[in-house]
This record gives C-alpha cells, structure tokens and sequence, in this order.
C-alpha cells in the first residue's frame, strides 16, 4: 500500500483518514474503558485485497482506536474495548456523523491519505518494502501496510479466532503508522497495526505491536 497523496474524506476506497462510511443509524464506535469517542484511522475496501469472488462487494473494513488519553486504555489489546473493526456491507454507505457534543477530541486523523496497491515479488513484507523503497528511490515510510499476504508480527503471532464460529481470522491489512508524525496513526511510535476478519460471521478484529 503505497501512499499516494490526498483522497476525498469520504471516498469509497481502501485509505487511512478522512471519515468513516458506516449504513445509515450506525452509532459513532465508543471506548469501553472511557466511554468517549474513538479516532478513526482507517478504511478498507475487502475487494482490494483480492482471493474473494470478484464481484466487489465483499464489504468494507473501518478501523478506529481510543485517543482519549493514549496509553490508558489499551488500544493495542484487540479485547479490551479500547479499539473497534467493523465490518459493513457496501450497500447504501454514508459518512457517518461525528458526535456533536465532543469538541476536544480528535476523531479524524489531520490528513486523509488515498493508496495506490502495487505487488511485488518478495512474500516477505519487511523485505519487500526494503526493495520497493531502492527501486522507486522513495523513502520506506511511503509504504502505509499491505492487504493480505502474512502478518509481519512485530512481536508475538497474535491472530485472532472468530467469537463466533471460532475459526482462525484471514488476516486482511497490516497498517504503518504513515509519513508525517503530525498526522500520523498512533501506534506506539513506529508501530505496526493488524485487522483480520471473518467474513461468513460479519465479525472483525483489531491490535497493534511496536
């Protein structure tokens, strides 16, 4: 996923920032710790990430973490509350209204990015940046993640199980942080964000590693 400048808030395509698409009566997600309003980082469209049946209309992915007071309420814990991945279906998506009674908060990332997909040889992710950055002679920060492939875990291998069926998660986007720290996705510093979802249950899942 390599960052491709500046996209529309709402567009209906894979891209970090901008607002969240949601069906309509869809209530802004909150932090289960602080009960406030989370940020949203990022959404994703399933059909990018290809192995479905290409009729485009596998749903989309929105991502969001508590920045009430980060470190406090750990959104990096995929059960705690703290972090949400909702998985919608394309049908009839709107922007989803912000709470208006919440005038501190950021909910919205300071800038929205639109990416471009290009594939690459390399399976392994890590490697596959480093190549990509000295061809292109960009920096490696221009890579905003990947959609599908394998989970480059930072720490421990922490794929989630489905609370409904209990089948293993497909992993569907590894997220970095992005290129300007003044808008960037928080994630401990240099962190690395990963969802996965099922989607036969309409349940996702959603941790970050540094």
């Amino acid at each position: 996923m390599i960052e491709a400048g500046p996209s529309a808030p709402d567009a209906l395509v894979t891209r970090t920032g901008g607002v969240p698409l949601a069906p309509p009566g869809t209530e802004w997600p909150c932090c289960t710790s602080c009960e406030g309003p989370m940020q949203f980082l990022a959404q994703v469209v399933l059909d990018d990430v290809g192995g479905g049946g290409g009729d485009g209309r596998r749903g989309a992915l929105a991502l969001f973490a508590c920045q009430n007071d980060p470190g406090m309420c750990d959104d990096w814990d995929p059960n705690s509350g703290g972090n949400r991945a909702l998985l919608f279906p394309l049908d009839a998506l709107e922007p989803l209204p912000q709470p208006e009674d919440d005038e501190e908060t950021e909910l919205v990332l300071g800038e929205v990015r639109a990416v471009v997909l290009e594939r690459e040889p390399e399976d392994d992710y890590d490697l596959a940046r480093e190549a990509w950055a000295a061809r292109s002679e960009r920096p490696q920060s221009s890579v905003l993640g990947q959609l599908g492939g394998r989970p480059a875990w930072i720490q421990a291998d922490e794929t989630p199980s489905c609370p409904s069926c209990a089948r293993t998660m497909p992993f569907i986007v590894q997220l970095e942080e992005g290129p300007d720290h003044r808008t960037a996705m928080n994630f401990g510093g240099a962190g690395s964000a990963y969802a996965f979802a099922c989607e036969w249950c309409g349940r996702a899942s959603f941790l970050w590693q540094c």
